[in-house]
């Protein structure tokens, strides 16, 4: 080999690893927080009046932390294009006050820009920021929009306090005189940048999961406590509780059926290797919510129930994601579904299929946690946030702290 071509083969082979060695190791995002998303109600949503020339400051509670994050912004079920003109992050004062730390401002850039156009049925995710974020802590987003959405997006059941004003003050230490509901709106999940083996878990449910009957700002949701246990554990995993109030895994009712919105709440999430599937109550108790229905028509449904089990275990197992079935909780005694023995038999048909071994690649047992052993189609007393269907802050706590956390060991 000439000493010319020795010169070119080096440059080649350097061109090569050097090229190797400066490539960066893709970063291991991980959703610290995340709620699904749904069209708000006319009850639930904002008047237009007030989302016009409008900035919305909204309150989250992260599980894991980490040095650098992102912020993914929703125009899920948006009809036209939705305008953001300014948004940005920082440490609240507390989860029930307006006022941030200015200290800790920073704002939201997307591609390098203040402002993005979200077209409708789409997300933004924000570009990475550096940005401390503490385990278990709280993070205030707030955004501007000059034009309210034609059609919203939303989270009705936040159990968080959130406030807005008119004119941009997405920047400013604290809120003058603002509105406040208990709803989140557009900003669907944040991530941070975690050390490898680093994940999430997505907690796919209804108002259980959602937490109807947790404290207002207190942060005691099932899943909430799980990330708490986590942390204490040192286990840097990330929760994202995708739970929607009335939500079926059939059909319809507040928000997307659970097939319906599979990719984008279970698939989506950064990060994610475990789901739990804690949902079917809802079914269970609207088959024969306005009359008895016949026995067959029971069975018959229960079997769809099962169904719909088997189609999201086999959509999960397909993106290496390990599934853990939850059993569904007792309800005897609620005013809105006031089930029958018909219904109890349903209850504990699914339940007893969820227990078998070769569906579920785990089971948790909350029916075990919270029901009165002398009445066990019924919430315990103490563990009723008084409907006969919702579990209090107590049940909660009961029920995370009954998860075995070698699940989440691999």
């Amino acid at each position: 080999m000439t000493l010319a071509r020795k010169f070119l083969f080096a440059l080649f082979v350097c061109a090569l690893t050097c090229g190797a060695q400066t490539q960066s190791t893709p970063a291991n995002w991980v959703t610290t927080w995340g709620t699904s998303q749904q069209i708000p109600e006319p009850g639930n949503a904002l008047a237009p009046e007030d989302l016009t020339d409008a900035t919305l400051r909204q309150v989250f509670h992260v599980s894991i932390g980490g040095s650098v994050l992102r912020v993914h912004f929703s125009n899920a079920f948006g009809t036209e294009p939705l305008h953001i003109t300014s948004a940005h992050i920082a440490r609240p004062v507390s989860p029930s006050s307006s006022g941030i730390d200015p200290a800790t401002d920073h704002g939201l850039t997307f591609a390098g820009n203040p402002d993005v156009l979200v077209p409708p049925g789409a997300e933004f995710v924000t570009d990475p920021l550096a940005f401390p974020v503490a385990p278990l802590s709280d993070l205030a987003v707030s955004f501007h929009l000059a034009v309210p959405p034609a059609r919203e997006t939303g989270h009705p059941g936040s159990r968080a306090t959130s406030y807005y004003v008119r004119g941009d003050f997405a920047g400013a230490p604290a809120l003058t005189e603002p509105k406040s509901v208990e709803h989140w709106f557009t900003v669907t999940a944040i991530d941070v940048e975690a050390p490898a083996g680093a994940a999430a878990i997505v907690a796919l449910g209804d108002s259980i999961t959602d937490g109807h009957g947790a404290t207002t700002n207190g942060n005691d949701r099932w899943t909430d406590v799980l990330a708490q246990r986590l942390q204490a554990a040192r286990l840097n995993i990330g929760v994202s509780n995708q739970g929607i109030g009335g939500n079926h895994l059939l059909t319809d009712g507040l928000g997307p059926n659970a097939l319906a919105r599979f990719d984008r709440d279970v698939l989506a999430p950064a990060g994610v290797e475990w789901l739990i599937v804690f949902e079917g109550v809802n079914d269970l108790g609207g088959l024969a919510r306005t009359g008895e229905v016949p026995a067959a028509d029971h069975a018959a449904f229960v079997q769809k129930v099962i169904a719909a089990y088997q189609q999201i275990i086999a959509r999960a197992h397909a993106h290496g994601l390990k599934v853990y079935g939850a059993t569904i909780t007792p309800y005897a005694g609620s005013g809105y579904y006031h089930p029958g023995p018909l219904s109890e038999a349903d209850r504990q048909a699914v339940n007893t299929w969820i227990r078998a071994a070769g569906h579920f690649d785990a089971v948790i047992d909350f029916d075990a946690v919270v029901r009165d052993p002398q009445q066990p189609d019924r919430l315990l007393a103490l563990y009723d946030c008084g409907d006969h269907l919702h579990p209090s802050p107590a049940g909660y706590k009961a029920m995370a702290t009954a998860i075995p956390l070698s699940l989440f060991v691999r």
